[in-house]
């Protein structure tokens, strides 16, 4: 081992990102929702900070928190971030929507840090809730395909529609029991998300602070693991929340 840690690497033997963070290209889905719009899941992170950085097109973010409903235009060039807690709406405005999806937290969205804002009677568990986003369909058979994903797509746009309906006519309450609802979702797999977030995102902090402990004494022996990574573009998408997704670590599946 180097002076300062050794790098570490995933299951695909390739180091992290820098910070553990999960990368992904999203290109937002064109399809139209029932409110006459177009794009993607409203859902939110219960751990998981997120970046949006548009590449190409023109749409919006719609946001509801606790400090009420807003939109954030997305033209080339933004960069949009929100913290846990922030439900949130990809809205394409011109079909050609694209951004570069920055995930804190590396894959916990994917091991179930993401719930989409379903009506409440698809909340009551963990089961019914698989069921109601399933891309497989509900009885869980076939492979994953559109129509799953625009269904569950409408289903959220409709939770999300009552929530913010009742959340502008002072029914604060609302929010809360969205809250509530998902970290209870949340609690059979808290020990998997303690898990991942220790051989991600705290091991590669951690690895920091042993090299800057080696540099306080003089060692430098870790520069000479330097190296370089690259993974180019992959062909495989998936269906995702918010769109088609080409995630860049092989180990992932789902995002956005």
């Amino acid at each position: 081992m180097t002076g300062g840690g050794a790098a570490a690497t995933g299951p695909d033997g390739m180091p992290p990102f820098p910070g553990a963070v999960g990368i992904s290209g999203l290109q937002v889905y064109p399809w139209q929702t029932d409110d006459g719009l177009h794009g993607g899941s409203p859902h939110v992170h219960l751990c998981c900070a997120e970046c949006y950085v548009v590449v190409a097109g023109r749409g919006r973010l719609q946001t509801l928190t606790p400090q009420g409903f807003d939109e954030s235009t997305l033209t080339q060039g933004d960069v949009v971030w929100f913290t846990p807690g922030t439900i949130h709406r990809a809205v394409n405005d011109d079909g050609a929507l694209q951004v570069v999806v920055v995930m804190q937290n590396s894959g916990l969205p994917e091991a179930g840090d993401a719930v989409l804002t379903v009506p409440p009677a698809h909340l009551v568990d963990l089961p019914t809730y698989r069921r109601a986003v399933a891309l497989t369909g509900p009885d869980g058979s076939g492979p994953p395909s559109a129509e799953r994903a625009r269904a569950r797509r409408d289903l959220a746009i409709e939770g999300f529609t009552e929530l913010r309906r009742r959340f502008q006519a002072g029914d604060t309450a609302a929010l809360d029991e969205f809250y509530a609802a998902a970290t209870a979702l949340a609690g059979p797999q808290l020990d998997a998300w303690q898990a991942r977030w220790e051989e991600g995102p705290v091991a590669v902090s951690r690895q920091t602070g042993q090299q800057i402990d080696a540099l306080r004494r003089g060692d430098h022996r870790h520069l000479a693991a330097a190296a370089v990574s690259r993974i180019p573009r992959p062909d495989q998408t998936t269906l995702g929340m918010c769109g088609f997704l080409t995630a860049y670590d092989p180990s992932r599946a789902e995002r956005g």
